[in-house]
């Protein structure tokens, strides 16, 4: 088996990768401009849409868990090829459901395929990067996933527009993306160096001692930041309809579509930014674009509501890839991917369970009392995240300066 590429055929494969990427994730947000098909269906509540929703979240925790190192182990090739086939398995099932039941299902499949693909595509990606783009292929793979995630929210809400049937149409389109992901992953070389003998065990989550100061305030801002995006692909939909009135699912879709953009342009920006301040600049941006989102309800601003969508994607962006990007500067080489994983962990709890808790509030106090104390409780998160990388910047200066005047 071959574990390198050169050459054309190493652009092709890591543009393989990349595609099969955004197709993944694609589909892990392609029913949030279905739901409201869903809804009058079946006649379902907002708690009931936000648990579906939330099994994603639980498939890819178990994901995460269970096989988030075995692309060691089996290969990259290999486990990309098991997460396009969960798809496909997520996209026939929502295909042949009649119900709740049907739907969670998809939806686990849909999670377990994206905890597939979180670590294994972005390993792959740096791997098979043509040396000339090395220096780029950490936010080739960030930005896979973040415009992925944005583009099913875009592709299902124009599909729903202007084809029938809306709760078979946009699977049977992401089925045959599918397709020509696993035709292209077919093709690729294998990068990892499999051993002699495969031990697959779940993955191992634990903190280096050396890593426990930063993760805290990190896991807590990307927390925050996940929240947000669990309110955008599962309650905001519901908010653009009822407050603002605006019925399309090319517009909620594009909204959405706004925030995973911004977001990965946030990625982008943060390399901009002097190191110790690019978590608080994170956190600055999601104040200011939950602001908006709060605003927009009083208002019924649609122009509020974009403006906060941008912000608190651009701050998303920040706070995830700096986050990220320390936790690996400071964790041992050797740790680094029981490090990645709890901090995923984290992440992905974040668009379960405090989702969940919203969609309660929204049966029992409407989506605009519920959206106003989601934006409140999200904003007191991200002012202690911010008050503690506040404390831990001035911290590490102190002993910066301690150091070099003992030397």
């Amino acid at each position: 088996m071959k574990t390198s590429t050169t050459g054309r055929q190493s652009i092709t494969a890591f543009l393989a990768v990349v595609m099969a990427f955004l197709i993944n994730m694609m589909g892990t947000t392609l029913p949030t401009a279905i739901y409201r098909y869903y809804q009058i269906q079946y006649g379902f509540t907002a708690t009931v849409i936000t648990v579906i929703y939330a099994c994603y979240a639980l498939g890819v925790l178990g994901a995460l868990l269970l096989v988030g190192n075995w692309s060691d182990q089996l290969g990259r090739r290999r486990m990309l090829l098991a997460g396009l086939c969960a798809s496909a398995a997520s996209a026939v099932t929502f295909l042949l459901s009649d119900g709740q039941a049907g739907l969670m299902l998809g939806r686990l499949l849909s999670g377990i395929s994206a905890g597939i693909f979180t670590g294994t595509a972005t390993v792959a990606v740096i791997e098979l990067a043509p040396p000339a783009w090395r220096k780029h292929a950490t936010l080739a793979a960030t930005a896979s996933n973040m415009l992925g995630l944005g583009c099913g929210p875009l592709l299902s809400g124009v599909l729903v527009e202007i084809l029938p049937r809306p709760m078979q149409i946009p699977y049977v389109v992401h089925l045959l993306l599918v397709a020509v992901a696993i035709f292209g992953v077919w093709n690729i070389p294998e990068t990892a160096k499999l051993p002699e003998r495969v031990k697959v065990r779940p993955q191992r989550i634990s903190l280096p001692p050396e890593v426990r100061g930063v993760f805290v305030p990190a896991a807590v801002a990307g927390f925050a930041g996940f929240v947000v995006v669990g309110f955008f692909a599962a309650v905001a939909p519901q908010l653009i309809r009822v407050v603002l009135d605006y019925r399309s699912g090319v517009v909620i879709g594009g909204i959405v579509f706004l925030l995973f953009v911004c977001s990965a342009l946030g990625q982008i920006a943060q390399a901009h930014i002097a190191t110790r301040w690019r978590q608080p600049a994170g956190c600055i941006g999601l104040l200011a674009g939950l602001l908006g989102v709060a605003l927009c309800v009083p208002e019924r601003s649609l122009v509020a509501l974009l403006i906060g969508t941008a912000l608190a994607g651009i701050g998303q962006g920040i706070s995830l890839r700096a986050g990220l990007g320390e936790l690996t500067e400071k964790s041992p080489p050797h740790r680094r991917a029981e490090v990645t994983s709890s901090f995923f962990v984290v992440l992905y709890v974040a668009i379960s369970l405090p989702v969940i808790g919203l969609g309660m509030a929204v049966q029992v106090a409407g989506i605009q009392k519920a959206t106003l104390i989601f934006a409140g409780l999200t904003m007191a998160l991200v002012v202690v995240a911010l008050l503690l990388l506040l404390r831990s910047g001035a911290r590490e200066v102190h002993e910066a300066a301690t150091s070099a005047g003992k030397g």
